[in-house]
């Protein structure tokens, strides 16, 4: 049988130049890691000591161990080397021998060492000589960042971008080992999943190396307790197997996530086992229904026959050291997003194809996942050398994350057709390549070779084809990006996208960890520190802009300032969620950029690198839930909007309250409305119970879920002062109010820098309460309580 024998033990880095010693190094790792462990460079997310280890970029950087020989008495006629992720451009020797050389961090590589033995080097390129030298080579073209990330397969946000560090990175960033193995063993595996009713169907495409090439080889394979085997012919088998009565697998929220563990066994002569190939997989069908109709081209997830509203969240790698996101990081962080509500997750493609340990998390907990190929924001050249990299590593991610029922999508970009239309690389490119041809030629034909039980799309945003502008919301997905850049949160409602892949507001993280991060600053809004963590364009002044259209923008006090920037991020996303679905089944999803970061960092993250929750966070919880109630502005009067996407009917008592500021009720009526399950109830809210003015409002409540509307911005409300009263107990804090008091929240991180909350934002009317639970605190204090309790105040 295959014996693998991982190689974590032993290793040193150096640079290769020899003017200094050898460092212990850490496989899977990075050289910024290993650095940082030496103690020899600061902690790069710091105050500003991202400028002060750009060097190590770029520089080359060599990895070494000794592999002993191996005993020919073991049994076994070959021994690889077998490396599942090296980043990026690198020269393999062993024993001085060279190996092979890779220019490609998606990739994995394989050696035959059989016989072999010494010192094993690795010696890494500074990946941006590598890419400068294609950039020379192939012509400049243009991108959105000025670093040369599109003429190197490598994670591209490690060139920095709006929200990310600029950290290029080298290393064995993935598992590497010694494969030792007789006769024959599975080179590719490759299941395509099907389901008929409650039939299912799996077929096992599996492609066998020799080292015999004379013996005689089977298949054999196992699921659901059903067993079928299969004779291989030269390098190649097929085996089915047809599973009756199996459980279907759905998204959260729609059903339950059974999985069916899949064994196929490779056996040569005398019965002796070679090799096993084990994966889970789960029977489901996937369509995506992009047909035309009256309002454009649709864009909507059809999972086992149920059409979905896709409630998503843009993820980016969760460290700009990949290589540090350990099983249970990846576990934890998609439990937050489950949590909120979420039931799709983008994987974008300025990142990388994630570890198994996340695909396999996603597959419980029931998140979709759409799969963007590796392509962001640039044009890419699409000769060689990179054209044949592209197409190996396309074959290899897709076969290798196939078994994974939640994968529902497959992607070719993000936003280079909307880039190469709209940004000016037309007419800079003149006829140069720029990625085109791998969106809409090699992709496709990858993804419909090997993996035809998903859907792919060119990009996003894309309409479907070049008869409409890439970024039309009347046809396919869209970016809603003119919101937050130039135009208020209010303008999310001015259209009715078919789906936006990608929409958000940016604030500051939690004071916690900007105290952590900044640790000897006094902070401001336009400290060093705050501004060298703020890594958008002009994003402080969009963050003002952007809070000035509803408050008043606070001068000298950072804390009011902190308050309100979070506050601001939270109502703008919601916003859009909330218009968006209510206009279902126009509208069928949203994915809010983003979920998380990558680095401590002003952002549109909902969790911060660490997982702490934004007030958005909870935010999500509510608009992302089952059942949402909204007030919308419909025409010349007020809607309000019952969504149900659970499996039930809703037939709530609808409560409508037009309310003055200082908390008298002015008219209220009660109302009978029924939303069937999976859609959209619309109530014209009657004329009397509109608020007039800006001391009016109106409150909609209906089974415990509440719904607001003010006529007017914040700015020209005349609130009253909040007043309330506070009680602590242990993991908890009361607020009884005796005003209005909008948009409260504990900041708990003032408590104490462990301490977590579990409520956000939370408007009481005069004589409510709230209990926010509270964990970390070990010595709760009504004095500390209301310090760490803010909510919106009268303008001054």
């Amino acid at each position: 049988m295959l014996d693998a024998t991982p190689l974590t033990e032993g290793w040193v880095v150096q640079h290769p130049d020899g003017t200094a010693e050898p460092l212990p190094a850490e496989v899977p790792g990075c050289v910024h890691t290993d650095l940082l462990t030496a103690g020899l460079i600061p902690d790069p997310f710091l105050g500003r000591n991202e400028t002060e280890v750009a060097w190590v970029g770029r520089r080359e950087w060599t990895y070494e161990v000794d592999l002993p020989g191996v005993d020919a008495a073991d049994g076994h006629d070959r021994t690889d080397l077998v490396f599942d992720g090296l980043d990026t451009a690198a020269e393999i020797r062993l024993d001085g021998r060279l190996l092979g050389s890779v220019r490609n961090m998606h990739r994995s590589y394989r050696y035959d060492i059989t016989g072999m033995s010494g010192r094993l080097s690795v010696r890494f390129a500074s990946a941006y000589a590598e890419a400068e030298e294609v950039c020379e080579r192939l012509g400049d073209r243009p991108n959105a960042y000025p670093e040369p990330f599109q003429y190197i397969r490598k994670m591209a946000c490690s060139f920095g971008w709006d929200w990310g560090p600029t950290l290029v990175t080298a290393g064995i960033w993935r598992p590497v080992r010694l494969e030792r193995w007789s006769t024959a063993r599975m080179a590719r595996v490759r299941p395509l999943v099907t389901v008929d009713g409650t039939t299912g169907h799996v077929e096992l495409l599996v492609d066998v190396e020799r080292a015999a090439v004379e013996a005689g080889l089977r298949l054999e394979a196992r699921v659901g307790g059903v067993s079928a085997v299969a004779e291989v012919e030269g390098t190649s088998g097929v085996v089915r197997l047809e599973v009756p009565g199996v459980e279907l697998w759905w998204p959260r929220g729609y059903g339950e996530q059974p999985l069916y563990e899949v064994e196929l066994t490779l056996r040569g002569d005398g019965d002796r086992g070679l090799d096993v190939w084990r994966r889970r997989v789960g029977f489901r069908t996937v369509e995506l229904d992009r047909s035309a109709d009256e309002h454009g081209t649709g864009f909507t997830f059809v999972v086992n026959g149920e059409r979905l509203f896709a409630r998503g969240v843009n993820w980016i790698p969760d460290d700009v050291f990949p290589s540090r996101i350990t099983r249970e990081r990846y576990r934890e962080r998609l439990r937050q997003a489950a949590e909120a509500g979420v039931d799709l997750v983008r994987i974008w493609g300025g990142g990388i194809y994630e570890s198994g340990h996340f695909y396999d998390a996603c597959d419980e907990l029931g998140l979709l996942v759409w799969q963007d190929f590796p392509f962001a924001c640039a044009a890419y050249p699409e000769e060689q050398p990179l054209r044949g990299e592209v197409e190996a590593e396309a074959r290899e991610n897709v076969v290798r994350l196939m078994p994974h029922p939640s994968l529902v999508l497959w992607n070719g970009n993000n936003e280079n057709l909307w880039g190469f239309r709209d940004w000016g690389w037309e007419e800079r490119l003149a006829g140069e390549s720029w990625g085109e041809g791998y969106y809409l030629g090699v992709l496709p034909r990858v993804v419909a070779e090997l993996d035809p039980t998903r859907p792919y799309t060119a990009g996003s945003p894309w309409s479907g084809s070049w008869e409409h502008h890439p970024n039309d919301p009347a046809h396919g997905t869209h970016h809603s990006w003119e919101v937050w850049n130039r135009e208020d949160y209010a303008d999310y409602r001015a259209n009715v996208p078919r789906f936006v892949a990608e929409f958000g507001w940016q604030a500051p993280p939690a004071y916690a960890t900007l105290r952590r991060t900044l640790p000897d600053e006094e902070l401001s809004p336009d400290s060093p520190g705050m501004l060298h963590h703020q890594k958008a364009e002009d994003g402080n002044g969009k963050l003002e802009r952007g809070l000035a259209r509803h408050f008043a923008v606070p001068k000298g006090d950072f804390d009011r300032w902190h308050y309100l920037m979070q506050v601001n991020q939270a109502r703008a996303v919601a916003a859009g969620i909330e218009h968006w679905r209510s206009q279902w089944p126009v509208c069928a999803g949203t994915i809010v950029w983003q979920l998380n970061d990558c680095w401590p960092v002003t952002s549109w993250a909902a969790l911060e690198w660490d997982g702490l929750p934004k007030p958005l966070y909870h935010e999500l919880r509510r608009v992302y839930a089952d059942r949402l109630l909204t007030l919308q502005v419909r025409g010349e009067g007020l809607v309000s909007a019952v969504v149900n996407q659970a499996s039930e009917a809703w037939s709530p008592a609808l409560r409508l309250r037009r309310m003055t500021v200082e908390g008298a009720v002015v008219n209220e009526a009660a109302m009978e409305v029924t939303a069937a399950a999976r859609t959209v109830a619309d109530v014209r809210v009657p004329r009397e119970l509109e608020p007039v003015g800006p001391k009016e409002f109106l409150v909609a409540d209906a089974d415990g879920v509440r719904a607001l509307h003010f006529p007017v911005p914040d700015r020209e409300v005349p609130y009253p002062r909040p007043e309330f009263d506070v009680e602590v107990a242990a993991g908890a804090v009361t607020v009884t109010a005796r005003t209005l008091v909008r948009d409260l929240l504990l900041q708990a991180d003032r408590l104490d820098q462990a301490a977590r909350a579990d409520t956000g934002l939370v408007t009481l009317l005069p004589g409510e309460r709230v209990t926010i639970g509270v964990r970390g605190w070990e010595t709760p204090h009504v004095d500390a309580a209301r310090t760490a309790l803010y909510c919106v105040e009268p303008a001054r």
